[in-house]
């Protein structure tokens, strides 16, 4: 698998430049690896239409109680269900995954949990450390831990929004 990462808040410029390099770098992996992402806003999208454009199989993890009450999905945070909408559409596979998505370090940890499983990580990161809110440096430094190749795509001219929240 190669699971994708990054933060949530990039600019519309940047959005557009990130979705065309992820398509360029996962045209250079090998061939037969699905993409993998976390429903939600961000990044999963753009690397969701850049897997499907490269041809690859798409993941997509969803929450579930953590309770283990059943196999329904977990309600998403409202910025997230449209974006999420976007994702069930282009995915092959839909997983369940025992977190609360409106719990930060729940996310964090599923988060982990995929990067954990993976052959490859891309990370949309700015270089910037995490803060609290935006946990891709703690991700990328999670991943090279384990020994996960991990590809920094950060577009020349690539920004953030300094009015959205980030993560």
């Amino acid at each position: 698998m190669i699971v994708a990462v990054g933060h949530i808040d990039l600019s519309r410029e940047a959005r557009t430049a990130v979705e065309a390099e992820l398509s360029a770098r996962l045209s250079r992996l090998p061939a037969g690896r699905a993409g993998l992402v976390r429903a939600g806003r961000g990044v999963p999208a753009l690397f969701a239409r850049a897997a499907k454009a490269a041809g690859r199989r798409l993941v997509v993890t969803f929450p579930a109680p953590e309770s283990g009450a059943g196999p329904a999905p977990e309600t998403l945070p409202p910025v997230d269900r449209l974006p999420a909408g976007d994702l069930l559409a282009l995915a092959d596979e839909v997983r369940l995954l025992a977190y609360d998505p409106a719990d930060r370090d729940a996310c964090v940890c599923a988060d982990e949990h995929l990067v954990k499983g993976c052959r490859h990580l891309l990370a949309v990161w700015d270089g910037s450390p995490s803060n609290g809110r935006d946990a891709t440096a703690h991700l990328v430094a999670y991943a090279l831990a384990w020994g996960i190749p991990v590809d920094v795509v950060w577009p020349d001219h690539a920004r953030r929004e300094s009015t959205a929240p980030t993560g």
